[in-house]
């Protein structure tokens, strides 16, 4: 027990101080410090609940970083999850939509919250349309994956497994899925959807293919040069993932208060044990230990990426989410165990 705490110290450390920023704004603006430090705890549930499976998939990419890119992924990433993606970019949003400068945007989410919450609202298309289709391609480029050897919906997988030995073929299978979904939406949001599924596809493409080059170039140079290069590359990809895992979150999260700042503190705190558990998840070799949680993960993935297509013609709770990503994490431990007892050798 004492060794798992080692883990999560500094989340818990975080969620004392989260609390104790709650009660403090709470009574600042009225709110109820009891009442702000209960939606904080709501919030940090409702964050590790939508994102278990991004822990699990980050741990993938973590297992091959050196550690010193790890605690970067542990400060500076945490940096970036907390204020550059649950502050800074919704705010960012609000004043592209309203016209506004960004100062204009922060003034007010501040003062007028309600009217904040209605502006970054009214954006979920869009930012739909770009986390749904990169979460989308994540999806995809595991399963169409042609030296993918593990399966475990082997009826499913296996196929999918030949398939991606076309080239390309998950950037066709996802602009088909734009297409479909772009044909369902009213005329007024088919544009907006489109180019910002566009941006989400080209930043996956980019994101990708920077990794691929940096370890292309990576022969004959040092190891401390290749290690920075490999590093840099998983670093940028595991932010983007992340970005695009707490949309949804950020704007779920406006039913259950419209001040940014709680916000920002209840989904800072659950990002952190997220992270905690990533980092769990690595030194304690759980993917090597439980064989299909990582293919639990990318079908949670999957269904997330489903789910934002879906929800802009169609409201679905962050609570149905959470419940079918965790749904899909229980199955694949679960399929685990039973192979470990019955394959002892391969545990």
């Amino acid at each position: 027990m004492q060794t798992l705490l080692r883990y999560f110290k500094g989340s818990l450390s975080l969620l004392l101080l989260g609390l104790a920023a709650a009660w403090w704004l709470g009574e600042s603006f009225g709110l109820g410090g009891a009442r702000a430090m209960f939606v904080v705890l709501i919030l940090s549930v409702l964050e590790i609940s939508l994102s278990f499976d991004n822990a699990v998939v980050n741990a993938t990419v973590l297992k091959d970083m050196d550690a010193v890119w790890r605690r970067r992924f542990m400060t500076w990433g945490m940096l970036i999850a907390v204020f550059g993606m649950r502050v800074i970019f919704p705010v960012l949003i609000v004043a592209v939509v309203a016209g506004i400068s960004p100062w204009g945007a922060l003034q007010m989410a501040v003062q007028q919250p309600a009217v904040y919450a209605a502006t970054l609202t009214s954006a979920h298309v869009v930012v739909a349309g770009f986390g749904g289709t990169f979460l989308l391609m994540v999806f995809l480029k595991f399963f169409l994956d042609k030296e993918k050897d593990i399966h475990w919906i082997r009826l499913l997988e296996a196929p999918l497994s030949k398939v991606g030995r076309m080239q390309a073929f998950e950037i066709a299978l996802c602009l088909l899925a734009i297409y479909l979904m772009n044909s369902w939406l009213p005329q007024a949001e088919r544009l907006p959807f489109v180019l910002s599924s566009l941006a989400g596809l080209i930043t996956y493409i980019v994101v990708d293919g920077f990794s691929a080059l940096l370890e292309g170039e990576n022969d004959g140079v040092a190891d401390t040069v290749a290690l920075a290069r490999t590093g840099l590359s998983s670093f940028l990809y595991l932010e983007v993932l992340d970005a695009s895992f707490s949309f949804d979150g950020v704007i779920g999260a406006f039913a259950l208060s419209n001040n940014i700042f709680i916000i920002a503190i209840g989904l800072g705190v659950g990002a952190m044990f997220v992270r905690s558990l990533t980092i769990l998840f690595v030194e304690k070799g759980t993917l090597d230990q439980f064989r299909y949680l990582e293919h639990g993960a990318f079908y949670a993935i999957g269904a997330l990426a489903v789910i934002m297509y879906l929800g802009t013609v169609q409201h679905i709770s962050e609570v149905v989410t959470g419940l079918i990503g965790a749904g899909f994490i229980v199955l694949s431990l679960l399929a685990s165990l039973r192979h470990n007892r019955r394959h002892p050798t391969q545990a």
